[in-house]
């Protein structure tokens, strides 16, 4: 399991503040409204689906869910339905009596009475083939099954969290997913945002990883040098926070000095900075340019107050000094070249 934070406490919304829910951790607006629905509809015994792509931390959310609700005290199960054949979903979620097939020398419970009392999380609940999509619709109205090879009826109560990166709705007007087992799973829906949506939030979880592998692997290792860290911001991450620590525990691994280097990072990483450096557009550079001049014109209105021009922007603190870094928005010197330009207009 991703491990996004040591630190534990309830969800928090403020935009310029870090939100924490479960082990997952964020200062992105996007992050805080998702961890306040979750915490909303966490005490309440409703199905729950979970959409967003691979990697963007939907099992611990899943499980935070659990820890908030009213079953917290029973299990916690997870399944993932993806790749694998009929047959071992099948008995993986029934379970079996013995003799039920060959090589079924006992009787094996399936995860469905294995959550019973708790929480069964689903995961990739669009690869599930429709033959077990009635099988689990007709669990979730009576609430009983039998294992296969058995007559005998198995009474369960578990409270069901699915999660998929599929757009299930599209695979509804296919015929691929069961249109009235869709609505079953949908009661509630939230949506975890990709990493490359809430770029803010990338130093804070490399940070967050950095201090923990390092703790794990009894490694001297502080921080990140600039040019490490904005590569980290710059690449568009599409295994998301799970791709973000896998790269930093590698890091953290090869390292040979206390500050993690460019040089330390996967070569693709620093690829593609380069790359969208060579391929920058004029739009790119007006933007940049606006993005200078929104700063520099907020540290004036805000007195210099850093703290002040993070909430006045609506962005997090230590996106605002990276913010001044990159775009070398050194206060003074650039001042003086933004009223050069202006007189020169």
């Amino acid at each position: 399991m991703e491990h996004y934070t040591t630190e534990e406490s309830e969800a928090q919304p403020h935009k310029s503040s870090v939100s924490r829910f479960g082990q997952l951790i964020g200062s992105a607006p996007a992050m805080a409204e998702v961890f306040a629905l979750a915490d909303r509809v966490a005490p309440c015994d409703v199905n729950v689906l979970i959409t967003g792509e691979t990697g963007t931390g939907k099992e611990l959310l899943a499980h935070a869910m659990h820890d908030r609700s009213r079953r917290s005290s029973g299990p916690f199960v997870a399944f993932s339905c993806a790749n694998l054949p009929d047959t071992l979903i099948d008995d993986e979620l029934f379970g079996h009596e013995r003799g039920a097939f060959t090589g079924a020398e006992s009787q094996r419970r399936g995860r469905f009475e294995t959550a019973n009392g708790g929480t069964l999380f689903l995961d990739e609940i669009g690869d599930l083939p429709l033959a077990l999509q009635s099988r689990l619709l007709r669990v979730l109205q009576e609430r009983r099954f039998e294992r296969l090879g058995g007559s005998g009826t198995v009474s369960v109560d578990f409270r069901l969290i699915c999660a998929t990166h599929r757009d299930l709705e599209a695979m509804v007007r296919e015929g691929t997913f069961r249109e009235d087992l869709f609505y079953r799973l949908n009661v509630v829906q939230l949506r975890m945002p990709p990493l490359r949506d809430r770029r803010d939030d990338i130093d804070l979880l490399a940070k967050s990883f950095l201090e923990w592998f390092a703790s794990k692997f009894s490694k001297d290792i502080t921080d990140f040098s600039a040019a490490a860290l904005n590569a980290l911001v710059e690449y568009d991450w599409p295994g998301n926070v799970r791709e973000l620590e896998n790269v930093v525990q590698r890091a953290v691994v090869l390292a040979e000095n206390s500050i993690l280097e460019l040089t330390d990072l996967p070569g693709e990483l620093s690829g593609a900075v380069n790359c969208r450096l060579e391929q920058e557009t004029s739009y790119d550079v007006e933007v940049r340019d606006f993005k200078r001049r929104l700063i520099m014109r907020t540290l004036r209105v805000c007195g210099g107050n850093k703290s002040e021009v993070a909430r006045s922007l609506h962005i997090a603190r230590p996106y605002l000094h990276r913010l001044i870094e990159t775009l070398e928005v050194d206060g003074v010197a650039l001042e003086a070249r933004e009223r050069k330009r202006l007189s020169a207009a």
